[in-house]
């Protein structure tokens, strides 16, 4: 039994029966066939000059890097993400003890310093050479990539939201208030002071500032504060004037970090509050997420992207410039679900010579028994290939009337075609093809209705239907591993470049472990499943 006074840090003291047990080499306490042989022999062939670049070069670090990032991704593959269960685990886990192999187990303040200041401008490159060692394999062929997204939720307060509408609302009544301000200064002190000028409101407000400082010096004021004392009148504007500064810079700064979006978290400004799958609620809760994407190609994850976008389709073009960019060829198939569909991202592909699979928005409603009973639907009308007109249920057509332009978010512009019908008055099945009051109009983008009609036929040839039972299988898969097996649905990290190094390490754990599943299983090799049909 323990005595007071003979209470020590060091506990084996206590083991009077302790015994040295050989041998000490952990070696043989591992199986030939654990996933972390495979993880040490991989890695190992990486070149981590990088990495090293994170370091100074004077001195040396506590562990080396390779190493480190060894112990960061076998973390990962086994769904240890916070930085003290990593400490814990390589002071207890036998399989991070011999890939330390020898070295003192780190601290929790140096695996989180190594994976938000070290790793961030190193991962993406060492992702890519495991990729392409995986290409050399014969894993990885470059040629059909499913393409694929979600959300998850950073970590951020659900509450700390700024909203653009209301911001430009607030914005509005500042400016309303600073210009009465304005006009107050100018008849009291006869001065010219205006918004209508290039400057910006806060340029003018630091101008007005340093005139009033001007008047408190030459009038030799002091400023006062407290119960019963009287401020003076130029105590009082000064004051106001930087409350208006105070604001102002304030709004400035949320226009800077909005950035193309409508919200943004005060905790993680990088994050946009997005509707999440998991609301429990159904109350349609808007949480701070990301908007993460990912292509898959026999299994593997061989390309990720983070976004602060909201929709699926402007994440669709920057994810595969950046893929094409990182790796030594472009794919020949793209395959992709309806909410990456755009005229944008069809010509896109279009331009890259690459065969595209995205499945049209309204594919599931095209198949239904229904849908010939739409009489509104372009689908459902005869077209004049002649006149360039259509002729609707009534046999009424529909004339070309003029071209307008539209621009996108992402800046794109595309044509679109208004036909208008010749007469709708008295037509008895007007209300089921428009709400409109006069004739009806209908918009039409040549290009897009062209580009949806290839995407059509590829998807519905043998071949398509091969890709797009891949696509749910591969892709989603894939994500369905990282949420539910892995359990992880919220970032640790905060800011886009360590939300990436995060993401990064998560994808780079779940290659490792499917590359040592298809080794158990025979499976090298095999970049499709075959649909399976019942003889």
């Amino acid at each position: 039994m323990l005595k007071t006074n003979n209470i020590q840090k060091n506990y084996t003291i206590y083991n009077d029966s302790y015994q040295l047990v050989l041998p000490l080499n952990t070696e043989i306490l591992i199986a030939a066939d654990d996933s972390v042989r495979l993880l040490s022999k991989v890695l190992e062939g990486l070149d981590y000059s990088k990495l090293k670049q994170a370091y100074s070069q004077v001195g040396r670090p506590p562990i080396s890097p390779r190493i480190l990032f060894k112990v960061m991704v076998y973390a990962y593959m086994n769904n240890i993400f916070s930085s003290r269960k990593i400490e814990k685990a390589c002071k207890r886990d036998i399989n991070f003890m011999w890939l330390l192999g020898g070295e003192k187990a780190p601290d929790h303040n140096t695996i989180a310093r190594f994976r938000t200041e070290r790793l961030t401008e190193s991962v993406e490159d060492l992702f890519c050479q495991f990729v392409k060692a995986l290409n050399e394999i014969g894993e990885i062929n470059f040629k059909n990539i499913f393409i694929d997204g979600t959300k998850i939720e950073a970590n951020a307060n659900k509450y700390s939201f700024v909203w653009k509408k209301a911001t430009v609302k607030f914005e509005t009544r500042l400016k309303d208030k600073i210009e009465l301000f304005i006009e107050a200064i100018n008849l009291i002190y006869n001065t010219e002071f205006n918004l209508e000028s290039q400057k910006a409101i806060i340029e003018v407000l630091d101008s007005i500032l340093k005139f009033l400082n001007e008047k408190k010096a030459e009038q030799k004021i002091v400023f006062v504060s407290g119960i019963g004392k009287s401020k003076t009148v130029l105590q009082r504007q000064i004051e106001e004037l930087n409350e208006h500064i105070e604001k102002q810079n304030k709004y400035d700064s949320y226009n800077k970090l909005f950035d193309g979006r409508n919200s943004f978290s005060k905790t993680d400004t990088d994050a946009t509050f997005m509707h999440m799958k998991d609301d429990h609620m159904r109350n349609s809760q808007l949480k701070p997420g990301y908007n993460l994407q990912i292509g898959v190609e026999g299994e593997y994850i061989v390309g990720l992207d983070v976004s602060s976008e909201r929709s699926d389709q402007l994440t669709f073009k920057p994810f595969l410039e950046k893929l094409s960019e990182k790796l030594p060829r472009k794919y020949e198939n793209v395959v992709a679900d309806a909410g990456y569909e755009s005229e944008e991202n069809y010509v896109y592909l279009d331009k890259n010579n690459q065969k595209s699979f995205i499945k049209p928005q309204s594919y599931e409603g095209m198949k239904k028994r229904n849908f010939k009973k739409k009489i509104e639907k372009r689908e459902n009308m005869q077209y004049d290939n002649v006149l360039d007109e259509y002729i609707c249920h009534n046999q009424k057509r529909l004339k070309y009337i003029f071209t307008k332009t539209n621009k996108s978010k992402s800046g794109y512009e595309s044509k679109t075609k208004v036909y208008e019908c010749e007469d709708c008055e008295g037509c008895e099945f007007k209300n089921q093809c428009t709400k409109a009051k006069g004739n009806r109009r209908m918009q039409v983008s040549t290009v897009f209705v062209e580009k949806r009609d290839i995407s059509l036929n590829n998807i519905t040839s043998k071949e398509g239907i091969l890709l797009r039972m891949n696509r749910s299988i591969q892709v989603e898969g894939a994500f369905g591993v990282l949420k539910e097996d892995y359990g992880f649905r919220r970032f640790l990290t905060r800011g886009k470049k360590n939300i990436k190094s995060e993401f990064t390490l998560l994808c780079f754990g779940y290659n490792v472990n499917k590359l040592h599943r298809k080794i158990q299983d025979e499976r090298l090799g095999t970049s499709l499943h075959i649909k399976e049909i019942a003889i």
